[in-house]
């Protein structure tokens, strides 16, 4: 017999060389689908197992020829990866603004289903389904969101003898309905919130509910998720308005405004454990994901495993959500949620029926491919994997790119094109989960989720340090991000110790974010930064090449006074030329910069004293005007030498417009209502409006008592972000 192969600390024989090198060329080809190198031993060892070693192979045992995937973008994109592994052809389904999106490009087939709103694409069983025959595909993969968890339309496709990708149709109908899940966890003795076990009529019986439970509650749709449709009420005012606008939100994203009240629980973790179970009643819990930095009920990062969890705990919530899949006769992925207060006291907040968006970071410390596995089960085949076998091999965080406003609320959508997109994925233990590319439109009919930023660490720090350098190295340009908001939130003190909960947003940033706070250490090292940059662009203009007719002088100058103003105030610097940079004296500090000065990438690294900085040059406005993206956070930047800084005194400033007086869109939407009219009186903090935009509703006040001037849209209209919807005098 050959000699073994070792690799990473693993001996390596015969057929298991086969597929390590399958697994690594797979990797090495794929720019969106990076994987450090621990995890891809531990995955390459459990396929490679399964694959090879087994005498029921999985290369031997059957797989579907081809799957249609009834989504769209990054989660689309991620189901195709597998599938091409594997070797099963895919079919995308795309409305007509997507035909040329990537998950398209990626598939084997792509068939168009319908406009762009996606009630008249995505959403659209019938056509879904004629998509199926048309392209002969033996099974359908949902994705999350959609139809993902749409009873009816997995009950379909049973009909027409075509799998679906997830769990069966009565375990959706059940775990959809958040008032029977309830239910069926109460049977199955799973821990429970404190609530109403049922329907909740109207708003006035939404308040006589919220007075017996005990405020704060949370009021919330029965069926759906990911944050739609959920609102905290603190009084019966709260309770009334959050009823009307969760309910409205319901019915749009899920078509079903059915509505429960529940007990609040202040302060909580929210804590979720990955199932995956098949179809002959074996059950796996493939460990915790921690996922309590939230807005708007929305996840923002999240990490696996938790740092607040130890193995008593994590085991038994592992074994209540164990309990409750095989008792509603689950069969594929899920996630159970769970809300687990400073005791470790846990309650069961509900169950999602689908590939939850965060299961990358599961993936990453366990090794375990979960759409792998979902298209075994789909097919009837064993869970390939004992309890005993999932590990937790390292630590794992994702941070959700959204193309949105930090400044607004944490996160108001933001859309345009992107003119300027790289993705870390040169970086070591990075992943990148997307559904776009440069030249890519963030349009107002979808999630405004730009990528999946998934890093990889043997320990937490490790994977802190590897994500705030993904962060730094993310260039995205045509859209604002949230990139300041998660770069801010990773260094920030409660995070960095782990002491987290559903609240951390507001209680870390009561005044909302503001961008990062520079130290004076900070402020003097971007200053510096700043002059170099400005003595290389001036260097840069005076450099004529490829034109005699302009003859190169070069200058004898070798030293500057610079007057560099950031956040409004006025830092002095003194800056020389060196042979390969330039040193900059700030205040007695010395700042010696040397490196990669080129405005061809958007990305510098360079060298500050002997420490690796990372800066992009967001714009270059001229004269001097730089907007300088350091730590994260975009800085409006303005060069100037003391005969440009004198003579700039004499300028005026441009008068701030005063807004108190109009209702402006906060982004691009839909008007779902306007009910005030011209000459009507309003008072302070009075809903004018409802704006939705990516499925969300959004009640517009008026910021004063006045009396209505215009309205200047009407309920239908589309609006962009800045537009004044009604006029006050």
């Amino acid at each position: 017999m050959a000699a073994p192969i070792k690799y990473h600390g693993y001996k390596l024989r015969g057929r298991a060389v086969k597929g390590l090198f399958q697994y690594i060329k797979y990797f090495n080809t794929s720019n969106k689908f990076s994987c450090h190198k621990r995890t891809l031993c531990t995955t390459m060892r459990l396929y490679d197992r399964d694959m090879y070693w087994n005498d029921k192979s999985v290369a031997n045992e059957s797989k579907f020829e081809k799957i249609l995937i009834a989504n769209r973008g990054e989660i689309a994109c991620r189901v195709i990866k597998t599938c091409k592994r594997l070797g099963i052809k895919t079919v995308a389904v795309h409305s007509e603004v997507d035909s040329l999106a990537l998950h398209t490009r990626m598939a084997d087939e792509a068939i168009c289903i319908g406009p762009a709103q996606t009630s008249e694409s995505y959403l659209r069983m019938d056509k879904i389904l004629n998509a199926v025959k048309e392209s002969g595909a033996q099974a359908v993969h949902p994705g999350y969101g959609f139809l993902s968890e749409n009873t009816e339309f997995a009950a379909k496709l049973d009909e027409i003898g075509v799998a679906f990708i997830g769990p069966n149709s009565k375990a959706i109908k059940a775990m959809g309905d958040k008032i029977e899940s309830k239910r069926i966890a109460t049977k199955a003795q799973v821990n429970m919130i404190p609530g109403f076990d049922g329907v909740v009529e109207d708003a006035e019986h939404c308040v006589k509910l919220s007075n017996q439970i005990g405020y704060p509650v949370m009021i919330k749709a029965s069926a759906g998720g990911g944050g739609k449709g959920m609102r905290i009420a603190h009084n019966d005012n709260e309770a009334r308005t959050s009823f009307r606008l969760s309910q409205q939100e319901a019915k749009s994203s899920f078509g079903d405004d059915r509505m429960l009240v529940e007990k609040y629980i202040v302060c909580p973790r929210h804590i979720e454990i990955q199932v995956l179970c098949d179809k002959h009643g074996n059950s796996l819990w493939l460990n915790e994901r921690e996922c309590s930095i939230q807005r708007r009920n929305q996840k923002v990062i999240e990490e696996a495993p938790s740092t607040f969890l130890d193995p008593q705990t994590r085991k038994a919530m592992g074994e209540q959500a164990c309990r409750l899949a095989l008792a509603v006769g689950y069969d594929s992925a899920g996630t159970v949620e769970f809300l687990v207060d400073k005791n470790k006291n846990f309650y069961f907040l509900e169950m999602n029926t689908r590939l939850q968006v965060e299961h990358p970071i599961t993936e990453m410390i366990t090794g375990v491919d979960i759409v792998h596995q979902m298209l075994r089960v789909a097919k009837s085949h064993k869970l390939l994997h004992e309890q005993k076998d999932i590990p937790v091999d390292g630590w794992a965080i994702e941070c959700r790119v959204y193309a949105e406003d930090p400044y607004k609320s944490f996160g108001m959508p933001s859309i345009g094109r992107l003119s300027r997109y790289v993705e870390p994925t040169h970086l070591k233990n990075t992943r990148c989960d997307s559904g776009i590319m440069e030249g890519s439109d963030i349009s107002i009919y979808y999630d405004p989720m730009i990528c999946k930023l998934v890093t990889y660490g043997r320990d937490r720090t490790a994977a802190m340090d590897n994500m705030i350098q993904a962060l730094d190295s993310y260039v995205i340009k045509g859209v604002t991000h949230n990139i300041p908001l998660l770069r801010d939130i990773l260094t920030e003190e409660r995070f960095v110790k782990g002491d987290i909960s559903t609240n951390y947003l507001p209680e870390v940033f009561p005044d909302g974010f503001k961008g990062k706070v520079l130290s004076v250490k900070e402020s003097q090292e971007l200053t510096a930064l700043a002059c170099a940059i400005y003595l290389k662009d001036q260097q840069r203009c005076r450099a004529f090449q490829n034109q005699k007719r302009i003859p190169n002088v070069s200058s004898s100058i070798n030293s500057w006074s610079l007057n560099v103003i950031i956040n409004k105030a006025r830092i002095n610097a003194h800056a020389s030329k060196l042979p390969d940079g330039y040193k900059i004296v700030i205040n007695s500090d010395v700042y010696e910069i040397k490196g990669n000065l080129s405005f061809t990438s958007p990305l510098m690294e360079v060298c500050l004293n002997g420490d690796q900085r990372l800066l992009q040059v967001h714009n270059r406005l001229g004269g001097g005007k730089y907007d300088l993206r350091y730590h994260g956070t975009v800085y409006p930047v303005k060069v100037m030498d003391d005969l440009a800084f004198n003579l700039s005194q004499y300028m005026l400033e441009k008068k701030v417009l005063d807004t108190s007086a109009m209702v402006l869109a906060p982004m691009p939407g839909l008007l779902k209502s306007v009910s005030v009219k011209a000459g009507d009186m309003v008072a302070e903090n009075q809903e004018v409006c409802v704006l939705e935009a990516m499925k969300m509703q959004n009640s517009l006040v008026s910021l004063k008592v006045a009396k209505v001037k215009k309205v200047l849209f009407k309920s239908g209209d589309t609006v962009n972000e800045g537009d004044v919807i009604v006029e006050l005098e």
